[in-house]
């Protein structure tokens, strides 16, 4: 494996700290809940955020799914410490410091933009059987302020270290002049910038942002349901994944010296992604349900494990490869967690 220089892979996102715990159906009806879906909490779900802490058996983990992929990609890569940096907001207070300390256990380059108007974001995972349904109150997260910290010289220095860029669409809805200046300079300077479509909100709500960084993106990520909802809010008048994947991939883009690459996972079924002018399908690791403990963070490792071997300057089969190996690995445990070392070959 080539060695890989510190600070070359870099995220902007919204800090998170998970906070999960199984659930049941009655509970997801009092909330008005999908099994399966990632909303951002409204003022009917303040109360779920005190409930599901006093549940019997709730778990904390430093959270947020940009921050998840890096950390995953950091965790593939091993050495050196710190090629991952991150960019979010937090408040000082006893959750930032919680992330804080998880961010430095996982080697990742933290570099908060710390306030205190309001407190650190949280994620209420809700647990069903191996479906999850995300509760996200943004708070802190929410006051990214690209003035105050991505425009400082200092950070600023290290967005310019990067030369592999990877957000969260998550992240339009709290600073999308933050994404474009990142965008724009991966664009010019022939960089790698990856996007997720992340949830099917971001492509209903946030339409105008995202097409404005479109142009920018050499790598969107999505899943089928993300893909969908793309496909239906642009007009394309197709449900077919290959199709759709070809459609985005010829979307307008600025640096015409790197052909887009669509990457669209599907839970167990195969990885949908562009292979020059084609559309492939890359089958996912064999896996008996039974193994599986909490698909939570699955997507997040996926593109972590893809980051880790496309800033090590690997083919797109084989950035595919650890992706699924990633993923493989954190469903079959708790929350978006990993073990000491990778085992990947």
């Amino acid at each position: 494996m080539p060695t890989v220089s510190q600070n070359s892979l870099f995220g902007m996102g919204n800090p998170l700290l998970d906070i999960s715990a199984v659930v049941d159906k009655d509970f997801l009806d009092k909330y008005g809940l999908k099994p399966n879906d990632q909303i951002l909490a409204e003022e009917k779900h303040k109360a779920l955020f005190d409930e599901i802490v006093n549940k019997s058996k709730v778990e904390y983990h430093a959270g947020g799914s940009t921050q998840n992929s890096v950390k995953i990609a950091q965790w593939m890569i091993q050495e050196p410490h710190k090629v991952a940096t991150f960019f979010g907001c937090i408040g000082t207070d006893h959750f930032g410091e919680i992330l804080k300390q998880k961010a430095a256990e996982a080697h990742v380059d933290a570099h908060y933009y710390e306030q205190n108007q309001e407190p650190t974001g949280t994620c209420a995972a809700c647990i069903t059987g191996d479906n999850r349904s995300l509760v996200a109150n943004l708070a802190a997260a929410n006051c990214y302020n690209k003035e105050k910290h991505l425009d400082i010289d200092r950070n600023w220095s290290l967005v310019e270290k990067a030369r592999v860029y990877y957000i969260a669409g998550f992240f339009l809805t709290v600073s999308p002049d933050s994404i474009l200046k990142v965008a724009k300079h991966a664009s010019d300077n022939n960089k790698i910038f990856g996007l997720n479509l992340s949830a099917p909100f971001i492509s209903q709500f946030s339409k105008e942002p995202l097409m404005k960084v479109l142009p920018y993106v050499d790598i969107i990520f999505g899943n089928e349901t993300e893909a969908a909802t793309f496909a239906k809010e642009q007009g394309f008048e197709t449900e077919d994944i290959a199709e759709i994947a070809h459609r985005v991939q010829n979307l307008p883009k600025v640096n015409k010296n790197r052909q887009r690459i669509v990457v669209f996972t599907q839970g167990r079924e195969d990885t949908v992604a562009t292979v020059g002018d084609k559309v492939k399908m890359f089958p996912v690791l064999d896996i008996d349900q039974n193994d599986i403990v909490d698909t939570n963070g699955a997507g997040d490792a996926f593109v972590g494990g893809f980051l880790s071997a496309l800033v090590q300057d690997q083919p797109l089969e084989e950035c595919i490869r650890a992706g699924h190996y990633a993923a493989h690995v954190i469903i079959r445990r708790s929350g978006c967690t990993f073990p000491e070392k990778p085992d990947f070959h």
